[in-house]
C-alpha cells in the first residue's frame, strides 16, 4: 500500500487493528483510479451493510469523510469512485438504519453541489437524482431540503461562459429540482416545499429556462406534452417545462396560490406582459397540469393582478386580461368554482376605468397637450377594452345554459340606463359619450354571451329584469346601440339558427326552398307572447322611424320580425304581425312626424318584405296572391318602395308618397278577406295598432312619444256635486236622452283633447299643483274613512279621547256595551 492509501487508515503500521467496515471500505478504492471501483470488493461491502445494518451510519461517515478530503486535495477521481460506492449501498439496502446513512450521503452530495468543478455539480445532482427517486419505508422527521432547493435553482441561473458546460448545469439544476419535488410532494411531513420561500426559488428557476429556449411554438402545446429533440434530455427547457408539469399537477389544494403566485412575479419581474406570448403559453401549461377543481384557484390569481396593476400601462393590462382569456377559455369546459360572477365584476370595474382613462386622455389631448402621444394612448386602452369585451364574451359563451342566464342578468344590471340607479357604474362622472362607449361594450359582450344559447322558454331567457333594461336602450337615439339590442334579441329568440337563411332585408321568393326549422310553439311561449307581445310589437314601431336609421337597421328589424314568425307566432300573433306592418306603412304615409323619405321609403319596404315572408310561412295563397301583385305593381311603379332598390347606393327618391294610388300599397280590407274563416280571428285586423304606454321614454333620452299614444286621464271635479243635483226625475226625455250616444262620443273626443293639450302645454307648476289637490283630497277621504273604520271597541276602563289638548277619559257601563252572540249565554 503507498503512502496515499496509508494516509487513509487510522495507523499505518497498525492496519489489521483497523476496524473491519473501515478496511472493507478501503479496499474498494484502488491504487490509480482510472481502474474505476473495484466490483468483488463492492460486493464485500454490500454484503457485509446488508448483513450488519447497524454498521451503515459508520460506513456513510467514513465515506465522507474520505470524500471531503478528496474534493479538498482535487481527487476527483478517488469522488467519483466513492459516489458509485455510496450509489449502490443506497439501493441495496433499505432497512430501519438506513435514516442516518442517509444523512451522510446528502452531506457528501451538498459537498459536491457547493464546489465550483462543474463536474462534480453534475455528479453530486445525478446521484441525489438517485436517491430522489427511491421510495423510503418510514417518512423523515427531520430531514429537509432547504438547501438543495437554493443550490439547484442557482445551477438554473448558470451563466457560465463556456455554453456547453452553462447547459450541462443547467440540466443538472433542472434535474436536482425535479428530484426535490417528487422526494417530497408526496410526503407529508415535507409540506414545507410548498412554502412561499421555496416556491419563489423553484418556480422561476423553471421559467427563467422556459424562457430562454428558441422555440416558443412547442412550449405549452396543450394537446401534447414538450418532447425534447434527439438530445433531449439535454435541453434545459424541454427538462423544465417537464419539471413543471409535474410541480403543478402534483399541487392540492392549499398550494395552489403559493404555485402560482411567483409565476406573476416572474412576468412582471422580467417584463413579459408586453409582449405576452411566453405568458400565455405559461399559463396553458398551468391550466392543462393542473387538477380541474382548482382551476378558479388560477383565475383569482390572474384577477387579482389585474387589480395590482389597474395603474399599469395599457399594454400591460392587455396583456395581463388576454392571460386570463386563455385560463377562463379552459376553466369554462371545467369547474370554474364560485368565481364566475367575480369574474365579470372585475372585468366590468377594468372595463370602467379603462373608460376613464380614455376620456382623460381625449380631454387632455383637446386641451392642447401632446397629440401624437394621446392617441397611442387612446388606441392602446381600445386595445385593453377589446381584450375585456372579448374575455367576457368568451367566458359567458363557454358557460352551461343555466350559468349563462345569470351572466346575462348580472351583465345587463351593469349596463347604465338612462333615469335608473346604476350602482357600479357612476354615469354622472364620465358623461354622455363615456356612458355611450360602456353601453356599446357591455352589448357587444352580451351579444358573445348569447351567441348559441338554447333557453327553452322565453320566459326564462328573456325575464322583466332584462328586457325592459334592454328595451329602453333599444329607445336611444344612436343607432349603432339599437343594432346592438337587435342582436341580441335574435341570438335569445332564434333557437333553431334560422337568421342565416334570410341573409338580409329582401323579397325572398320561395321561403320554402330556405328550409326553415321550426317547431310547435309550447304553452309557456304562448304565454310570454301574451304579456310581452306588445310590449316587442311597440319597440320595433318605434323603432323603424327613427332618423338616424341605416340599411343595417332595417335589416336587424327584419330579421326580428321574421325570427319572431318562426319562433313565437301562433294565430293570434300573426294578427297582432299584421296590425303591426298595416301600423308601420300608415304611419310612412301619413308622415305625421315629418320623417326623411329614406325612412319612409325604408319602412315601405321593411312592410312588403315582411309580409311577402309572413304570406309564404302561413302557407294563405289569397294572402301570397295579394302580396305579390302589390309588390309587382311597386316595380313597375314604385321601385323605392321595395328592399332590392331602396337600399341599393343613389337610390333616387321620390319628393313623396301617393296616398291615393292604393293599388301601391297593402289593404287592411283585401288582408281580412284572405284570412277569414277558421283559424285566424281576421275582424281584429280591423282595429288600428296603437303602441301601449309604458314608462320607458322616461328612462330614454329621447324626445316625447305623447304625440303617438293617447292618453286617457280622468279628472276628479273639485267640489262634489249637492244631493239636490244627485237627485234628477226621471223622464222619457232623460232615458232617450241616455240611449242616444252620439253626442256623448264627440265630447269624450273633445275632453280627451283638452286633457292632453293641458299636459303638454300648461307650465309644470300648474300640472303638479293640480294634482297635490287631488291627492290631498284623497288623504281627507282617506282618513274619514279610516275613523269611521278603525276605532277601537268600548272598554270599562274607559275610552281616551282628546278635546282642545287635553285627554279626558269617558267610561261605559258594561251593561251598555254590546257583545258578539257567541259571547252571550
Amino acid at each position: 500500500m503507498d503512502s496515499e492509501n496509508n494516509e487513509s487508515g487510522v495507523c499505518g503500521c497498525c492496519g489489521p487493528l483497523r476496524p473491519r467496515y473501515k478496511r472493507l471500505v478501503d479496499n474498494i478504492f484502488p491504487e490509480d483510479p482510472k481502474d474505476g471501483l473495484s466490483k468483488s470488493d463492492m460486493e464485500k461491502l454490500t454484503f457485509y451493510a446488508v448483513s450488519a445494518p447497524e454498521k451503515l451510519d459508520r460506513i456513510g461517515a467514513y465515506l465522507a469523510e474520505r470524500l471531503s478530503r478528496d474534493v479538498v486535495r482535487h481527487r476527483y477521481g478517488y469522488v467519483v469512485i466513492a459516489m458509485e460506492a455510496l450509489d449502490q449501498l443506497l439501493m441495496a439496502c433499505h432497512s430501519q438504519s438506513i435514516k442516518p446513512f442517509v444523512e451522510s450521503f446528502l452531506h457528501m452530495v451538498a459537498k459536491l453541489l457547493e464546489s465550483r468543478e462543474p463536474d462534480l455539480q453534475v455528479l453530486g445532482t445525478n446521484s441525489f437524482v438517485k436517491f430522489a427517486n427511491i421510495e423510503e419505508d418510514t417518512p423523515s422527521y427531520h430531514r429537509r431540503y432547504d438547501f438543495f432547493v437554493s443550490q439547484f435553482s442557482a445551477m438554473c441561473h448558470s451563466t457560465h461562459e463556456d455554453p456547453e458546460i452553462r447547459t450541462r448545469i443547467r440540466v443538472a439544476g433542472i434535474k436536482g429540482l425535479q428530484g426535490v419535488v417528487r422526494k417530497t410532494v408526496n410526503d407529508e411531513l415535507q409540506a414545507i416545499i410548498w412554502e412561499p420561500q421555496h416556491m419563489d426559488k423553484l418556480i422561476p428557476s423553471m421559467l427563467f429556462n422556459m424562457q430562454d429556449s428558441e422555440d416558443m411554438d412547442r412550449v405549452g402545446h396543450p394537446s401534447t406534452p414538450s418532447v425534447a429533440g434527439q438530445d433531449g434530455e439535454e435541453n434545459p427547457a424541454a427538462l423544465a417545462e417537464s419539471c413543471f408539469r409535474e410541480l403543478l399537477g402534483r399541487a392540492a389544494y392549499g398550494n395552489m396560490n403559493n404555485a402560482v403566485r411567483p409565476v406573476l412575479v416572474h412576468l412582471d419581474n422580467h417584463h413579459l406582459w408586453d409582449p405576452n406570448e411566453f405568458a400565455v403559453s405559461c399559463f396553458r401549461i398551468i391550466m392543462y397540469s393542473i387538477q380541474a377543481q382548482h382551476s378558479h384557484h388560477v383565475i383569482q390569481q390572474v384577477l387579482n393582478h389585474l387589480d395590482t396593476n389597474n395603474k399599469n400601462t395599457p399594454r400591460v393590462r392587455a396583456g395581463i386580461v388576454q392571460v386570463l382569456l386563455e385560463t377562463v377559455a379552459i376553466a369554462a369546459k371545467g369547474s370554474v368554482g364560485p368565481t364566475v360572477l367575480e369574474v365579470f365584476n372585475t372585468l366590468l370595474k377594468h372595463l370602467r376605468m379603462s373608460v376613464d382613462f380614455e376620456l382623460g386622455e381625449t380631454s387632455r389631448r383637446n386641451s392642447g397637450t401632446s397629440v401624437s402621444s394621446g392617441r397611442g394612448k387612446e388606441s392602446e386602452e381600445r386595445i385593453v377594452q377589446n381584450a375585456i369585451i372579448q374575455t367576457i364574451g368568451f367566458f359567458g359563451g363557454n358557460l352551461p345554459d343555466y350559468q349563462r342566464a345569470e351572466v346575462m342578468m348580472f351583465i345587463m344590471g351593469k349596463v347604465p340606463v338612462y333615469g335608473t340607479p346604476c350602482h357600479t357604474l357612476d354615469t354622472v362622472k364620465i358623461g354622455h359619450q363615456g356612458t355611450k362607449r360602456i353601453q356599446t361594450m357591455l352589448l357587444s359582450s352580451l351579444i358573445m354571451v348569447t351567441s348559441g344559447f338554447k333557453a327553452k322558454s322565453m320566459a326564462a331567457a328573456l325575464p322583466p329584469p332584462f328586457l325592459d333594461p334592454l328595451f329602453s336602450i333599444s329607445l336611444m337615439e344612436d343607432s349603432e346601440l339599437r343594432q346592438l339590442v337587435l342582436e341580441i334579441l335574435h341570438n335569445i329568440i332564434d333557437r333553431h339558427d334560422n337568421r342565416a337563411k334570410l341573409r338580409g332585408i329582401r323579397i325572398i321568393p320561395n321561403v320554402a326552398a330556405l328550409k326553415i326549422k321550426r317547431e310547435k310553439i309550447s304553452k309557456q311561449d304562448v304565454a310570454f307572447m301574451k304579456k310581452h307581445g306588445q310590449q316587442l310589437y311597440r319597440h320595433i314601431y318605434l323603432g323603424c322611424k327613427e332618423e338616424d336609421n341605416v340599411h343595417k337597421n332595417f335589416e336587424l328589424l327584419f330579421t326580428t320580425l321574421a325570427v319572431l314568425t318562426i319562433e313565437l307566432a301562433n294565430e293570434e300573433v300573426v294578427i297582432d304581425l299584421i296590425r303591426l306592418s298595416i301600423a308601420l306603412q300608415d304611419m310612412a304615409l301619413t308622415n305625421e312626424e315629418n320623417m326623411p323619405m329614406f325612412i319612409r321609403c325604408g319602412i315601405m319596404a321593411l312592410v312588403a318584405a315582411y309580409l311577402n315572408f309572413l304570406s309564404q310561412m302561413i302557407a294563405n295563397p289569397p294572402f301570397c296572391q295579394h302580396v305579390s301583385k302589390v309588390i309587382e305593381l311597386r316595380n313597375m311603379d314604385a321601385p323605392y318602395l321595395l328592399p332590392e332598390h331602396i337600399f341599393r347606393d343613389k337610390c333616387p327618391l321620390p319628393e313623396s308618397l301617393d296616398k291615393e294610388d292604393k293599388l301601391l300599397y297593402f289593404q287592411t280590407s283585401d288582408m281580412a278577406e284572405c284570412l277569414a274563416g277558421p283559424g285566424y280571428n281576421a275582424e281584429r285586423l280591423s282595429i288600428p295598432y296603437v303602441p301601449q304606454v309604458t314608462d320607458e321614454d322616461r328612462l330614454t333620452r329621447r324626445k316625447s312619444f305623447v304625440d303617438t299614444i293617447s292618453i286617457q286621464v280622468d279628472i276628479m271635479s273639485n267640489s262634489l256635486p249637492d244631493k239636490s243635483q244627485l237627485a234628477e226625475e226621471i223622464t222619457f226625455e232623460t232615458l232617450k236622452k241616455a240611449i242616444d250616444t252620439t253626442g256623448l262620443e264627440e265630447q269624450e273626443r273633445e275632453k280627451r283633447r283638452q286633457v292632453m293639450e293641458k299636459f303638454q302645454k300648461a307650465p309644470f307648476e300648474e300640472i303638479a299643483a293640480h294634482c297635490e289637490s287631488k291627492a290631498n283630497m284623497l288623504h281627507d277621504r282617506l282618513a274619514q274613512i279610516f275613523e269611521l273604520t278603525i276605532r277601537p271597541p268600548p272598554s270599562p276602563s274607559g275610552v281616551v279621547s282628546i278635546s282642545a289638548g287635553h285627554t279626558q277619559y269617558q267610561s261605559v257601563p258594561v251593561y251598555e256595551m254590546k257583545f258578539p252572540d257567541l259571547c252571550v249565554y
